[in-house]
């Protein structure tokens, strides 16, 4: 394998050296920006894609972690959408089964007549799906129900209606996708913000100008079409572009608690279709633990890290408790995260329209200078919506029309040659003989980062791990460790405060960094956990 595959280094050399003009440039190295990449880079145009911090640190890190077609879009009558969403859950399950797989969900029942409401949407959900049907649903009687999640509350139950639906880790798709897009010739970089757009005679996008926030060096770079995929900050880069730009993004926070595992024994997930106040409560089993969520709560703002709200949390735990024998509490939480959502505002609506009235529906733009703008959408059609932007760069760049490929294309680690069932390998694909490789030259680096006795086999990582993403996925701060590559940050706030020292270690070997370094480091990261760690001090 080639050293340093996915290394910025390497990409920034090619950056300084490159005298010819790009193709695209892509602003966002989230779902959408790495999807467009890839789709740009396989297609054999000259591909640079931009991301002002990690790949996926917003949106696309902070999901349900799910790949749906979206039961609950049916009932908005966006019929398009769910089909097409469904379809596109196939391809992802077939392009990248090392981290997609099938998931049972259960609708709880507690009346006949909501019973036969479901049960129909379900069956239609399930034709929609055709050859991609991830599985048939059924009806299971209460007693059915009860054995599958022996912690619910049977008062009125009847039953309730089994589904099939898919799952997967967002943030280590999103790494797959930025190697999948270099492997393919395209050149990415993270940590390097777009501050500006470079027009031409005409007005006319020619470039961007572009600041590296490892060095503050900033760099000019011209490109025949520039991309806008910045999603809740869409409305940033389409102001450098024309200043009298009018928003229509509205950003929706999602929230989301992780539970212990005791809390939830089922290997299947729950969907309470309508809570309280009309939105949608998800219980999904990740990792040994349990994902609680989500609310939908409308912020005047986009920020890169936003913060769940009380309001939210308690809404949270009031739904759950209604539905389970615990009387859980904030000090059960193991860790809490919120993600924005970059709904499109629909035409004639007003600043208060509710957020889970709108549709997740993409929207592409072009504005008068030739900036295309992709916002909207989710991450289980970020393969469909990456085809169309392109399609639409071919168009306007006039550029030799090469057709996509990315239905029949492998994601990078998917190509393994057996299949490793074991949750702590199964995410790296192929990948696993490289990392196990450092441990046979290395054996210090297959020592675990965390010494513990628990059964929870999503904390058993080794230091050979951090090494790796180092070297070949891009990590440069704790963070994109802790958060990203493992999931530690998002899973157990605490566990991730206690391991930073040793990571910080490692990472600083690695980087040539130097003790101070590492301090600013750590200081900077038990600051972020704590934003995710309930209560709030250790």
């Amino acid at each position: 394998m080639m050293k340093g595959f996915l290394n910025r280094d390497r990409f920034l050399n090619i950056l300084e050296n490159e005298e010819n003009v790009w193709d695209i440039i892509i602003i966002g190295g989230g779902a959408t920006g790495l999807g467009i990449a890839l789709d740009s880079a396989s297609r054999g145009y000259k591909t640079l894609l931009l991301e002002q911090s990690d790949f996926s640190k917003g949106t696309s890190s902070r999901s349900t972690k799910l790949v749906h077609g979206g039961i609950r879009y049916l009932a908005q009558g966006n019929i398009k959408l769910v089909y097409e969403a469904l379809q596109e859950r196939g391809f992802l399950l077939k392009n990248a089964p090392h981290l997609v797989k099938k998931q049972k969900f259960v609708i709880p029942i507690f009346s006949w007549s909501m019973g036969f409401f479901y049960w129909s949407g379900l069956k239609f959900y399930e034709w929609l799906s055709g050859s991609f049907s991830f599985g048939k649903s059924r009806f299971l009687s209460k007693n059915e129900t009860i054995r599958n999640f022996p912690e619910m509350k049977i008062d009125k139950l009847k039953g309730g209606i089994l589904y099939y639906d898919g799952q997967f880790d967002d943030a280590r798709l999103a790494i797959n996708l930025a190697q999948s897009c270099v492997k393919n010739g395209g050149v990415l970089l993270n940590y390097f913000q777009v501050i500006n757009l470079i027009k031409k005679e005409k007005n006319k996008i020619s470039g961007v100008v572009a600041c590296d926030l490892e060095t503050n060096k900033k760099y000019k770079i011209f490109s025949k079409i520039v991309i806008n995929a910045t999603g809740v900050f869409s409305d940033v880069i389409s102001k450098m572009d024309e200043s009298n730009w009018t928003t229509l993004i509205k950003p929706s926070q999602g929230t989301h608690i992780v539970l212990k595992k005791s809390f939830f024994s089922s290997s299947d997930a729950i969907v309470i279709p309508k809570t309280s106040d009309g939105r949608v409560l998800f219980c999904v089993p990740w990792y040994d633990h349990v994902l609680v969520g989500t609310t939908d709560s409308y912020l005047e703002k986009s920020v890169l890290e936003p913060k769940p709200l009380e309001e939210e949390i308690d809404f949270i735990l009031q739904n759950f408790n209604k539905y389970f024998i615990f009387d859980l509490k904030k000090s059960d939480i193991m860790s809490a995260f919120s993600g924005l959502r970059p709904l499109v505002l629909p035409k004639n609506s007003s600043s208060k329209t509710d957020t889970k009235d709108i549709s997740r529906s993409h929207k592409l733009m072009i504005s008068r200078s030739g900036l295309i703008s992709i916002i909207g959408g989710k991450w289980t059609t970020y393969r469909k919506m990456a085809e169309e932007t392109i399609n639409k760069a071919i168009e306007i760049g006039r550029f030799k029309n090469i057709p996509s490929i990315t239905k029949n294309l492998k994601i990078y680690g998917s190509s393994s040659s057996y299949e490793n069932k074991d949750i702590r390998w199964k995410k790296y694909g192929e990948d696993e003989y490289h990392i196990r490789k450092l441990i046979e030259e290395n054996p210090i680096l297959g020592e675990p980062l965390i010494s513990t006795n628990t059964n929870n086999c999503c904390y058993y990582s080794t230091k050979a791990e951090v090494v790796w993403m180092v070297r070949n996925e891009m990590a440069r701060t704790i963070e994109d460790v802790l958060a990203r590559r493992f999931r530690f940050l998002f899973l157990n706030a605490k566990k991730a405060i206690e391991i930073a020292p040793k990571v910080a270690k490692l990472m600083a070997q690695e980087l040539s960094k130097d003790k101070k370094w590492e301090k600013s480091q750590i200081t900077a990261f038990k600051k972020l956990a704590m934003q995710y760690y309930y209560p709030q001090q250790i």
